[in-house]
This record gives C-alpha cells, structure tokens and sequence, in this order.
C-alpha cells in the first residue's frame, strides 16, 4: 500500500488510499477483516508495506492488525519499483504460510482457504484484461501460465491480488532472484514472475474464486464499493429508531456515523457520513461523505466528499477533497 493514489486525486492529498473510508471504515480494515475471515486459524502478523504516511497512520495501521489478534509491522518501500519488490520489503514476515493482499481492493466470498496447495491465486474475469495480470489453467484447475497485463487477448481472469503461499520462503528467494538478476517487466519487478519461476519449478498454483470483486482504484468506484459493502454487510449498519427527529428521512441500507446532525434531509440509499458531520436541507444519494464536514441545501449523487469540508451548493456530482470551501 506505497503508492501515491494518484488516481484518487485529491482525496489522497491527505490520507493515504487504503485508509480512506467507506461504509464508515478504512479500506484496508475491511481488506484484513475479510482475510481473517476465510483463515481456518489465527493470523500472527500482519506487514504493512507503506510510503512516508507519517508515525500516526504507522499507529492507525498497528491497532488495525490488533483488532483481529495479529501484531502489526510497518515496512517502507521508498522507490515505485513493482509488486515483487513492494511485497520483498516486508521479508521479515515472509515466513511460513504467508498471505499476500494489493490494499486497495476488497472481495466477497464464502470459502475456505485450502492450505493443501503450494499456492492459490484469486481471480476474477473482467471485460478489460490488458489493464490487470491475468493467469491460464489446465483441466485440472492448475495455473499454466502468469501474463501482467497481456497487449492481445490471453485470458480474461484477472489477478485480483490477493494470493496464498504455503512457503514465504520460497516466494522470498523468488523475489530476490528477480532483483539480483534486474528481471523486470514493463521497467518494474512483478509478482507474476516470481510466480512463474516457481511453477516451472513444479510449483502447483490453483485459481481462487470469489463471489465480487470490488475495486478502489478511482473515486468513482469507490463510491460503488461503498455501494456494495453497504448491502453485503447491511446487517451492521441498522440506523436506530428515535436517533433524529421526522425531518430526517433515511432510506437504507446507510453508515451514519457518530455524532452527526442531520436536519430536514433526506439520506441513502447507499451513504456513508463520517463521524461529526453537519447536514441541512440536503438530499443524498448513493455518496460518501467524510467526517467534521457540513453541507447546506446540497441535492448530490454519486459523490465523493472529503473531510472538514464546507459545502453549500445545487444538485450536482461531487468529488472534494479534504478541508475544501464551495458555496454558490
């Protein structure tokens, strides 16, 4: 999780992508509760591979680790150099069964981890395979082939990136042999490299299946995935009756958040408010809304709203970042 988030521009001038929040968590907090939740047993250690995010994120990320059991470490990727050098920085953890997990993507299923496999790769199709790593397999359900982001059509099972290795020593020694011999692919180390050397090897890697795949690559989608955390957990966000006055419709499933004012406002379906927010003759669907933020006579859909944002304004699409100031 090292990278810039430039593509969630300007939300990640100030946070750092996986802990930008939907459904009133961080995205990478869902990420670790969905792990722990396919894990047939106790996950010790989680590593993070971050960027200079600062001693309180560092924090943040430690007491994320914590609520599901694990210790938390940080490790630092300072250069952009690919997903085999980003996850070789964290070898400290690479130790026994290890699982690997790109922070800014979450997923549904109802599976078990088999752990009798060298190593399970989780895939999804997609209309647009030359943007993802995508894998071919035989008839026995074994991975024959590793391609990051084909130019001509290969296969449509895109690398989702999450992936299960019996052996972190090995994926490490893998790893190692990219960068001591500079193999790259399109200027960067790549994951799927590692992984083909290992299955031409007589490594055996099967493909994982999961039942969504939900991307927070840009603002958009995130508010998609805001979407359908909302419905696949709609059970945790249940808005207690009494909690605002009849001016206030809610229309479910929504997160509201702790200590947020609403007044004549109609809300959801599918909206997230941040924690102490103020809202007034607003009507919004289907957007995230950040925390410390207050909004005035705004009609919005489909909306990204950082936080501490003062906004006042007429039926539009939003994408504002933090401590932003708009009144028409």
């Amino acid at each position: 999780m090292a990278g810039m988030g430039k593509r969630m521009r300007p939300h990640t001038l100030t946070t750092p992508k996986p802990l930008l929040k939907v459904a009133g968590k961080p995205i990478v907090q869902w990420l670790i509760e969905d792990i722990a939740n396919v894990c047939d047993e106790k996950i010790d250690e989680i590593g993070f591979v971050i960027g200079d995010f600062g001693s309180e994120v560092e924090e943040n990320l430690k007491q994320i680790a914590a609520d599901v059991g694990a210790t938390g470490r940080i490790f630092h990727q300072e250069e952009a150099l690919g997903t085999g050098h980003a996850i070789l920085c964290a070898r400290e953890v690479l130790r026994g069964e290890v699982i690997v997990a790109f922070a800014d993507t979450l997923f549904r299923a109802d599976f078990t981890l088999d752990r009798t496999k060298d190593g399970v790769i989780w895939v999804q199709k997609v209309d647009n395979p030359s943007s993802f790593g995508v894998v071919k397999y035989n008839d026995d359900e074994i991975i024959t082939d590793f391609i990051e982001k084909p130019e001509e059509f290969v296969s449509d099972l895109a690398i989702i990136g999450i992936y299960y290795f019996k052996s972190g020593e090995t994926l490490e020694s893998e790893l190692q042999y990219l960068i001591d011999n500079d193999i790259k692919d399109k200027g960067e180390f790549q994951i799927t490299d590692a992984m083909e050397n290992m299955k031409n090897k007589g490594m055996l890697f099967t493909p994982g299946a999961v039942d969504e795949w939900l991307d927070c690559g840009n603002y958009g989608v995130t508010v998609n995935t805001n979407q359908r955390v909302l419905v696949n957990k709609k059970q945790q966000f249940s808005i207690a009756e009494g909690r605002f006055d009849e001016s206030v419709k809610i229309h479910e499933p929504c997160f509201i958040g702790e200590g947020v004012e609403l007044k004549n406002c109609e809300i959801g379906p599918f909206v997230s408010v941040g924690n102490h927010s103020k809202l007034k003759n607003c009507v919004i669907s289907n957007s995230i809304v950040g925390e410390y933020s207050e909004l005035i006579r705004l009609h919005c859909e489909n909306s990204m709203i950082g936080n501490h944002v003062c906004l006042e304004g007429s039926p539009k699409e939003y994408s504002i970042g933090d401590y932003s100031v708009m009144k028409q």
